[in-house]
């Protein structure tokens, strides 16, 4: 049989004592935490925000048909923060873009030599399209919601992949807040996307119009010289096949093979505004010479493979 030796007076006083001194050091700690202000930051799919803003202002989402005054955005989006949490602090402004080979250009470079911004670069591939971007984001919102870094995440954004960057951050007790861009007509946001969050803002046509401006039309057309022949055409396109092919390497030749005799829309775009640089001369309206453009750059990439 165990025989239980009773406690003394003097063990239950040390046990008291520490008890007291555990409390103590509680509510010390919770005085410093109420004294801590609560921390937010900013994450921007910069995609979205130029595909929206200048659709919104300039009708168009190309982005070489407009400027974009990307610090004076990113100013008025700390304000509205600044008014909605007001008892918290900025940690910064994260600024999500796609670049080919995740090398910034020069808007790029600009933005990332603001203060308080990060750029973080998602890659681009042959169909202009952002890759990798909403994977940057989610792991950028998950670790600052896991470490407590912030409390309250405003979103930039609309696609339906970000649900789960809103799930995971949620997940660790952050608020979540999606911000927008008007749509110019129908949505620009997922349902998903706005059943997940915590609350929901619209930047309208009058808060964006500052920061979009069109780019003037450039005009190529002289009257009376006789348009370009089919082979100056075809030339050309063979000629801007050569750079395209330098530029982008035969891993995305061989993703584009497939397609021929068709180009994807951002391809056969890019392709027409070059050759009418080069041309001075606008293919608008003539589609035989954009047959012959389309052609010949397509000849020139099938000669490499």
């Amino acid at each position: 049989m165990t025989n239980y030796q009773p406690v003394g007076r003097d063990e239950l006083n040390r046990v008291e004592a520490r008890l007291e001194r555990t409390n103590e050091l509680l509510q010390r700690m919770l005085a410093e935490v109420a004294k801590t202000p609560s921390t937010h930051a900013i994450f921007v799919d910069a995609g979205y925000v130029y595909a929206s803003a200048g659709l919104l202002v300039a009708g168009t989402e190309d982005r070489r048909n407009f400027d974009l005054d990307a610090e004076g955005l990113i100013e008025a989006f700390i304000d509205t923060a600044r008014t909605i949490f007001a008892d918290s602090r900025l940690l910064r402004v994260y600024w999500y873009d796609g670049a080919r080979r995740r090398i910034h250009t020069p808007e790029q470079q600009a933005v990332a030599a603001l203060p308080d911004v990060k750029v973080r670069l998602g890659n681009l591939n042959s169909n202009n399209q952002q890759k990798g971007v909403d994977s940057l984001i989610r792991s950028d919102l998950e670790s600052l919601a896991r470490h407590r870094a912030i409390s309250d995440a405003a979103l930039v954004g609309g696609d339906e992949d970000l649900v789960s960057a809103v799930e995971a951050a949620q997940g660790y007790g952050a608020r979540v807040h999606l911000w927008g861009i008007e749509a110019a007509e129908g949505g620009n946001q997922a349902e998903p996307l706005l059943w997940e969050v915590d609350s929901q803002r619209v930047f309208d046509l009058d808060f964006c119009r500052p920061y979009v401006t069109r780019k003037p039309v450039t005009l190529y057309e002289n009257e009376g010289e006789p348009p370009p022949s089919r082979d100056e055409v075809r030339f050309i396109g063979a000629q801007i096949a050569a750079a395209w092919l330098a530029e982008r390497g035969r891993d995305q030749l061989a993703e584009l093979l497939p397609g021929h005799p068709y180009l994807p829309g951002p391809i056969d775009q890019d392709l027409l505004v070059e050759a009418e640089r080069l041309l001075s001369r606008s293919l608008r309206g003539h589609a035989a010479l954009r047959r012959s453009l389309r052609d010949g750059f397509w000849q020139h990439l099938r000669a490499q493979y």
